[in-house]
């Protein structure tokens, strides 16, 4: 597998981790970069992966951005290892902002009133809505009374114009990441392939010299070998 670690890693660091990689996030950023183009498919395949994976990054649907940029690469025949590497442009440095362009370009494309300082409170509503919906679970299958009114607030103030609103923003960033990605990649692969070219090359060359230069290969001229002796006779 690609993505799979040699060492376990406990769940705190993972945590750690996934909020600031170590090394940082233009590390993380080079590594992904570097996988992607490594990748062994065609540059139009993978270029529609990385575009599924930066329209994912869009959508208000956390904690199943992997699955919802696999099958938007599978129904686009893109590369799906691409569109799960495109996902990590959605990361805690950048969700906020994305948030933030998305809800106010739904709130203006539905007509409705942004929510206030949605910067500072957009976290707390996705977390206060997730613990809200586990808590209804709970509350059906104990038998106790269930309230979905805050999930119906939070799906008409945030979630809907988040859906909404990311759509025009992703299909630009996306469109834009596969017209830059097809070229660099085009250009990767083939001068990876002449690397790999001339590497096979210089190594037949050497096996070819080898037994010409090696102390025990025969000269280029043999004595001429001798007959062997006939007995005389009188």
């Amino acid at each position: 597998m690609v993505f799979r670690r040699r060492d376990r890693r406990p769940p705190h660091r993972a945590v750690a981790e996934f909020l600031w990689p170590r090394g940082g996030w233009g590390r993380a950023f080079l590594y992904v970069k570097h996988r992607v183009r490594r990748l062994p498919d065609n540059p139009e395949r993978i270029a529609r992966g990385i575009w599924a994976g930066l329209f994912t990054t869009f959508t208000p649907f956390y904690g199943l951005h992997f699955l919802v940029a696999a099958s938007i690469a599978r129904i686009m025949n893109g590369n799906i290892l691409a569109a799960l590497s495109a996902t990590f442009f959605g990361n805690p440095l950048t969700y906020v902002p994305i948030g933030v362009i998305s809800l106010q370009t739904g709130h203006w494309l539905l007509g409705s009133q942004p929510v206030a300082e949605v910067d500072a409170t957009l976290a707390d509503k996705f977390l206060a809505a997730g613990w809200d919906l586990w808590y209804n679970i709970y509350a059906y299958a104990t038998g106790t009374p269930v309230d979905w009114s805050g999930l119906k607030i939070f799906y008409d103030e945030v979630f809907y114009p988040y859906m909404i609103g990311g759509i025009i923003p992703g299909l630009i960033v996306a469109t834009v990441g596969y017209m830059l990605s097809v070229p660099l990649i085009r250009t990767y692969q083939q001068r990876r392939r002449r690397k790999i070219k001339a590497k096979f090359e210089a190594i037949k060359k050497r096996a070819e010299l080898e037994p010409v230069n090696s102390p025990h290969a025969p000269s280029g001229t043999t004595p001429p070998s001798r007959s062997p002796k006939i007995g005389r006779t009188d």
